[in-house]
């Protein structure tokens, strides 16, 4: 097995040979131990390495894919996104055209620093609920690895993203992004995601709160990709087909993929301008190239490709490493039996009308919204009397 030396500009250069220890990973404690699966970090004389270095395709060079018997790399599993929760989308400018840390920052990173996986174990990155919430999750919800990227995007080379044209910037600003302070009058008024039908195609598998993962299945003639939340399926020919009209739209868009080499390389058309990619709003044009390589047993890059003239001045693309994680399952996704948001956003723009109204009428300013003080907070709007717990025997 071979492990680079340590490098300033990736923090891993050339080779030599060493065996690779494991660091459990164990709430906020870093102890030494042995095991080659569930939560590890890997360790060269002493130093962590990023859980990137330690796949198996770049620490033995003779490492090779599984097969199925009609001859497809094997891509089949449960993945999440957990382990890239400590990773920016755009890279901080001090990083420059660097996509590795050095390896002193991954330390810091490992360490618990902004967006380490010590700090997201400790919740430090929310507040109120969103804690609550996080401290109640088990270690396959917050990650069992760290990763030394300095950010998703990888093309352009500084990690940025590229300037948007002006239809572009018009489509920015008005989208919705939803859960913010209002007003909600409509449906309209709430994102795709609040009224659970879909985060798209990539809002699907990056990091949020909860219930970032697909699963994986192939046939000789598709791939199958299932998302936990909310719930969507992808059935991706793979043939060199045409797509289906351009004039059909879809949330999801049109899939057709094939394999180059190892890589399952799958073109999504058809989308429709509704929904965003990794949080940027596109228009009906868009063009996504997804590449999926697996290069550890527990490990798979993905890369996204994005094209879209109207929205960018030039394409993007960004980059996670999905993972397993100890005893993941994808289960079903109730989403309407405990979605609340919807009700106490509406309940809570009554209440902060009413407000508004009285304040008005007293000659005093309308008081802005959310605040925890007088219940205008969307998340913690007053109960009706009349409300109903659908969940509650009848």
């Amino acid at each position: 097995m071979k492990i680079p030396d340590k490098n300033i500009s990736t923090g891993i250069a050339s080779t030599r040979k060493n065996p690779v220890k494991l660091l459990a990973l164990s709430g906020l404690t870093l102890a030494m131990g042995l095991s080659t699966s569930g939560p590890s970090l890997a360790q060269v004389d002493g130093v962590l390495i990023p859980a990137d270095q330690a796949a198996a395709a770049v620490a033995d060079s003779s490492w090779e894919v599984s097969r199925f018997s009609w001859g497809d790399p094997n891509l089949e599993g449960t993945f999440t996104s957990r382990d890239m929760s400590s990773i920016p989308m755009q890279r901080p400018v001090e990083y420059g055209n660097r996509a590795n840390l050095t390896v002193d920052e991954f330390q810091q990173r490992v360490a618990g620093g902004a967006g380490g996986l010590a700090a997201m174990r400790g919740g430090e990155e929310f507040e109120g609920e969103a804690r609550l919430q996080l401290s109640a999750l088990d270690s396959a919800e917050v990650g069992t690895r760290t990763f030394g990227y300095t950010s998703y995007i990888i093309e352009p080379t500084n990690g940025r993203l590229p300037a948007l044209t002006e239809e572009g910037q018009q489509r920015q600003a008005s989208f919705s992004r939803g859960q913010a302070n209002g007003p909600f009058f409509t449906t309209e008024d709430f994102s795709y995601y609040d009224r659970c039908i879909t985060r798209g195609v990539t809002g699907s598998i990056l990091p949020s709160l909860y219930g970032d993962a697909m699963r994986i299945v192939q046939s000789p003639t598709e791939v199958a990709i299932s998302y936990e939340m909310l719930h969507d399926t992808r059935i991706i020919p793979l043939d060199h087909g045409r797509l289906e009209d351009p004039a059909i739209k879809q949330y999801m868009g049109a899939s057709i993929g094939h394999f180059e080499g190892d890589t399952l390389v799958v073109e999504t058309r058809n989308l429709t301008d509704k929904l965003s990619v990794a949080r940027m709003p596109h228009s009906e044009d868009a063009v996504l190239t997804e590449r999926f390589t697996r290069i550890d047993p527990e490990m798979i890059n993905y890369s996204v490709t994005v094209e879209d003239p109207r929205t960018f001045v030039s394409p993007w693309t960004f980059r996670l490493t999905l993972t397993t994680q100890p005893d993941y399952e994808v289960l079903e996704y109730n989403c309407h039996e405990g979605n609340f948001f919807v009700a106490n956003a509406l309940r809570a723009e009554q209440n902060y009308q009413r407000m508004a109204t009285q304040a008005l009428a007293n000659g005093e300013p309308v008081p802005a919204r959310n605040v925890s003080d007088g219940g205008v907070q969307i998340y913690q709007a007053p109960a009706s009397e009349d409300t109903v717990d659908i969940n509650s025997a009848q």
